[in-house]
């Protein structure tokens, strides 16, 4: 499979995708294509040919030559199996709420398009050829957050796209060319013919967790950048707090080898420069406060879980999740449950509460910063000149952060529990709230953008404030060691600001709109901006470590 590391374009032969490239697909920047590889189509083929022999056979294939859900056992009649199939997008046409990202229904396509290939589901080439045109035209199909459970998979928003690749009626919305346009009118300005679906085919597309799993990967993607993000202002905050590097020891570590622990301490030492036998803090305490002192401890679960969500996440999105499925050489259908969105469901219910944990990590940090009793000397409310006996520093700055990081706990409690058990005719009475948890988990990762904005200039100051005491002036680069320098100064160009000032980052109250530079730094949190490109090395360096 092509590295999009190195190629604009990916080849789908229904081989293993990784997060990241889901993700660069999702964004525009790589554009797929099928193989040609004709062990790949031969087995694409045979499963097609297993459906149609057994609807020519007559035999009872749920889905196929029957109803669906709690009337699997209305039988439905030759003639009649691929009206069945149109009708399964029409009776799922049902969605509600706003649209999600079309960065998330890129990304599904993807998905949907490269399990199809393994060729267990028994569908035309056409029908992934066309999810493919699709995302290459960038016509992207408007999918709405609401009528997912994650039970038989996405139905809903899956129908949705369903009714856009194949031109089935105009019940769809369509963005293309920057308009929003009903899906014929779609199919028209991109030269395609309706495709008339055949047994099995509807249920293959909409039957599944792609959807969901996009979504998942997505936020699994972002929210790496957000560890490394968190751990770097971490060790800023730490530096201006004087922190004690005796904790960070490999010898402590070494006896109580947890690799998120192990790997947490270790950049915690190369970026406070604890390595170096006479790089300990200057400050008088005999020990630091538990937030400080056990900061590899706490990080360190946090580390392993966001990479065992990666882990469950990448399987996920990998695997043939319809019902039935075909085993081609043994021309059997198996019934089955591989829809359920359980697996995506209970790690995006992970990855939100691990974000709360981030946040109120970084809160406590912060009110250690801004408390003369505990920041050793700093001034109150980091506030950055004296000299107007009014300044408050950034004492309205903190009760923002104070405002993100309840939501982002709150939004940490699990949804997964709370399924419905009844849906659909009792059929579906358990059901995986895939759909619910991954929306909400994309909203968490927005939330936790904007706290590691607050975050990054409560480090930024406290640096710069700690780098006049130790130094005679405000240039926070000189406390810090070399990995962190690029970061320091990503934050400072993303506010338009240039580092080395006579002043810190905030000096009079009034000297900076902290709001612009709020909206400023979280843009700089995205895709392609510079504070991405200097927190690289960290995700990098994590991705390396836990094999993500």
């Amino acid at each position: 499979m092509t590295n999009p590391a190195s190629s604009s374009e990916v080849v789908l032969d229904g081989g293993m995708l990784s997060i990241d490239t889901v993700y660069q697909v999702g964004l525009g920047q790589v554009m797929p294509r099928v193989t040609n590889d004709s062990l790949v189509l031969k087995q694409l083929a045979a499963s097609k040919a297993v459906v149609d022999t057994a609807v020519a056979e007559n035999k009872p294939i749920y889905g196929v030559t029957t109803c669906f859900g709690g009337m699997a056992d209305v039988a439905i009649p030759n003639e009649l199996v691929n009206a069945s199939q149109r009708n399964l997008l029409a009776f799922l046409a049902t969605a509600t709420g706003e649209p999600v990202s079309s960065r998330h229904t890129r990304a599904a396509m993807l998905l949907r398009a490269n399990v199809l290939l393994q060729g267990k589901s028994g569908v035309r080439r056409e029908i992934i050829d066309r999810l493919i045109r699709f995302i290459c035209a960038d016509a992207i199909p408007v999918v709405r957050e609401l009528g997912s459970i994650g039970a038989s998979g996405d139905l809903v928003p899956l129908a949705t796209i369903g009714r856009a690749i194949t031109g089935h009626s105009s019940r769809c919305q369509i963005l293309l060319d920057g308009q929003q346009i009903d899906g014929l009118a779609a199919l028209k300005k991109l030269e395609l013919e309706p495709i008339e679906l055949q047994a099995k085919e509807g249920l293959a597309i909409v039957n599944g967790t792609s959807f969901s799993s996009a979504i998942a990967a997505n936020c699994v993607y972002e929210s790496q950048t957000l560890l490394a993000m968190s751990l770097a202002m971490q060790a800023m905050m730490l530096r201006a707090l004087n922190v004690q590097h005796e904790p960070f020891a490999a010898f402590v570590h070494q006896n109580k080898p947890h690799a998120g622990q192990l790997w947490t301490a270790k950049v915690m030492r190369e970026f406070l420069g604890a390595e170096s036998k006479n790089g300990n803090s200057t400050n008088s305490i005999i020990q630091d406060r538990y937030s400080l002192r056990c900061l590899p401890q706490y990080f360190g679960p946090i580390v392993d879980g966001m990479a065992h969500v990666s882990e469950v996440i990448a399987t996920e999105m990998n695997s043939v999740t319809d019902n039935p499925l075909i085993d081609s050489a043994e021309q059997r259908f198996y019934q089955n449950g591989n829809f359920l969105g359980q697996y995506v469901a209970i790690a995006m219910d992970d990855l939100r509460r691990f974000l709360g944990l981030l946040a109120k990590h970084l809160d406590v940090q912060i009110a250690q910063l801004v408390s003369p009793e505990f920041n050793h000397g700093l001034p109150p409310s980091l506030r950055g000149d004296d000299s107007r006996i009014y300044n408050m520093g950034l004492k309205g700055l903190q009760i923002t952060g104070n405002s993100i990081m309840p939501l982002l706990t709150y939004f940490g409690n699990p949804i997964t529990e709370h399924f419905p058990t009844h849906a659909e005719q009792f059929n579906q009475n358990i059901n995986g709230l895939s759909w619910t948890s991954a929306n909400m988990a994309w909203r968490c990762v927005d939330l936790f953008q904007d706290y590691m904005a607050v975050a990054s200039l409560f480090a930024i100051q406290a640096v710069d404030l700690r780098a006049k005491q130790e130094l005679g002036h405000f240039d926070g680069r000189a406390l810090l060691q070399k990995p962190l320098v690029p970061i320091y100064d990503a934050i400072y160009n993303a506010c338009g600001e240039k580092t080395g000032q006579k002043q810190p980052f905030l000096g009079h109250d009034d000297d900076r709109w902290l709001e612009a530079d709020l909206q400023m730094l979280k843009q700089g949190l995205k895709p392609g901006k510079g504070v991405i490109s200097a927190i690289k090395p960290l995700v990098d360096s994590f991705k390396a470590a836990f094999e993500v």
